[in-house]
């Protein structure tokens, strides 16, 4: 098997990415919002709460649970989600580290 592009970094920088990707769109971070508003939502209450169709909130619901970023269980025949605390503070964790390693003397440090 040939070596795929993500192969080159190291797990660190592919999460990272794929955190920063998945964060990366607006309806997500309003999902996210939301879930930390009310602590707990059915998915079919963000079409009305978020404005965008069942099925896009449906596509922004799995991108965020492929991360781990929220969690659901299932309720009748419809699924509650809320954020799931052991990834939140993973990406916490990992952001922090990534934001805290450029350090600056001060503000007019030039480039080059």
């Amino acid at each position: 098997m040939g070596l795929t592009k993500s192969d080159i970094f190291t797990d660190e920088q592919n999460r990272l990415a794929d955190l920063a990707k998945v964060l990366g769109h607006p309806a997500r971070i309003a999902i996210l919002q939301h879930l930390i508003k009310v602590n707990a939502c059915i998915g079919g209450d963000l079409v009305n709460e978020i404005g965008l169709a069942q099925p896009t909130i449906s596509q922004h619901l799995k991108e965020l649970k492929r991360v781990g970023i929220i969690q659901g269980t299932i309720e009748g025949t419809s699924v509650c989600y809320c954020i799931n605390p052991q990834t939140w503070k993973e990406i916490q964790a990992i952001f922090a580290v990534f934001f805290t390693d450029f350090t600056s003397k001060n503000d007019s440090d030039l480039c080059c």
